[in-house]
């Protein structure tokens, strides 16, 4: 069963919670983090990306700059901008996209149902992307970035759910990317408990999106108990931030792929590579977007070509029977030479947010050839879960994002 627990939660003022909350700290590199800052003060990316407060000639990871987190938390909480609630409890969070609405628990995940498997992961992480974190989590003494974890659908959760958000949320606002986000505060004994008894029911929650993050914030819960040898399991670092949603409300976008050249083919002898495991048809210069799996599109030379896998590509293993491993099995690695494609230089991943005119800009600028790809649905993502194995990297994109600094959670 999934312990998911209720928290005294640390959150803004309701006057400033549209200005705090903000996208996740890695969507931005540092020049785009440091507008953003400029632009506003109150976003929480002062906070979460606590090197826009230094110039340019400081490291990102200098000592200085996880200090300067810390100091600005506790700062905001003492003007105002933040409030800790009296007591624990649940947070529901909606985002409305386009018209589509996905509601989940803010709450408090098991740092032991991590480490036993209960909270599933489909993504390796890699050691010095979570370095960062666990410093800004450990110097903070906070977890301010949710870890966005999906379940399946559960009626129990569903009715209370409905029966909260019938009532007036504490925030309400649509952020600066035209999405709403609406938040409603589950308390008193009664309601907490049948929150806490309808999750004993679901057998495994799993990481949507914040593998990284999970990682780091379970590293740091791990080290405090080595610091605290007579913990109780009760102490706020046992569990880490997270929303969990329902896998029937969650939409993925495709994760597109841009490649830098040919492995020295012509584009005549790729394309004749190509067909041996695909059918290839010429689709002309207007962008192709594939409409069912096993597709893909390809852009190369200013033109776009459908590109359908060959029955005997296809395979039962969970993971080779994504759209996005038959593309790496049979045209990226093999014919393109990229081997490894979370160190290879030579490709670079669109999210399927910035559109097919990014693959188009890209191939322009700096790249040679652009690939748009069927998302992976929701089910093969818990289904390789469920199977114990790691998709290849970047095979999701999740929207809406999280917004951080709406929910915080302190582990002292």
């Amino acid at each position: 069963m999934a312990i998911v627990k209720p928290f005294k939660c640390v959150r803004p003022d309701e006057q400033y919670a549209h200005l705090v909350a903000a996208l996740p700290y890695d969507v931005y590199n540092r020049k785009e983090a440091c507008q953003i800052t400029a632009a506003n003060p109150k976003s929480f990316l002062n906070i979460d990306r606590p090197e826009t407060q230094f110039s340019e000639d400081v490291d990102i990871y200098d000592d200085r700059v996880y200090e300067k987190a810390g100091e600005m938390l506790k700062s905001w909480m003492a003007d105002g901008t933040f409030k800790e609630d009296s007591g624990e409890a649940y947070y529901i969070y909606e985002l409305i996209m386009d018209g589509r609405s996905q509601t989940g628990i803010a709450a408090c995940s098991s740092i032991d149902d991590y480490v036993a498997g209960v909270i599933k992961k489909h993504e390796n992480t890699r050691e010095e992307k979570e370095v960062d974190r666990i410093r800004h989590v450990d110097t903070t003494n906070a977890q301010t970035g949710p870890i966005f974890l999906a379940y399946r659908s559960n009626e129990a959760v569903n009715k209370i759910v409905k029966v909260k958000t019938s009532e007036a949320p504490i925030y309400d606002f649509v952020s600066d990317d035209g999405i709403s986000h609406k938040v409603w505060r589950i308390d008193g004994t009664g309601m907490i408990h049948a929150v806490e008894e309808a999750f004993q029911s679901i057998p495994a929650t799993y990481i949507a999106d914040g593998h990284h993050r999970a990682a780091s914030a379970v590293k740091v819960g791990l080290k405090r108990r080595e610091e605290n040898p007579g913990y109780t399991g009760e102490e706020p670092f046992n569990y880490f931030l997270s929303v969990l949603f329902p896998d029937d409300q969650l939409m993925i976008l495709p994760y597109n792929r841009v490649v830098k050249d040919l492995n020295g083919l012509s584009p005549e002898a790729f394309l004749e590579k190509v067909e041996e495991s695909f059918e290839v048809s010429k689709v002309g210069e207007e962008a192709y977007s594939p409409e069912e799996k096993g597709s893909f599109g390809m852009y190369i030379g200013g033109i776009w070509y459908c590109l359908k896998a060959r029955d005997f590509l296809y395979s039962q293993d969970p993971v080779k029977s994504l759209d996005v491993s038959i593309l790496q099995d049979h045209v990226l690695g093999p014919i393109l030479g990229i081997k490894d494609p979370r160190t290879d230089k030579r490709i670079d991943f669109i999210g399927g947010i910035r559109g097919l005119g990014e693959l188009e800009k890209r191939c322009k600028e700096d790249m040679e050839a652009a690939f748009s790809m069927y998302p992976t649905s929701i089910e093969e993502l818990l289904n390789v879960a469920d199977a114990g194995l790691l998709m290849p990297p970047k095979s999701t994109w999740f929207e809406p994002k999280l917004r951080s600094g709406l929910f915080i959670h302190l582990l002292k």
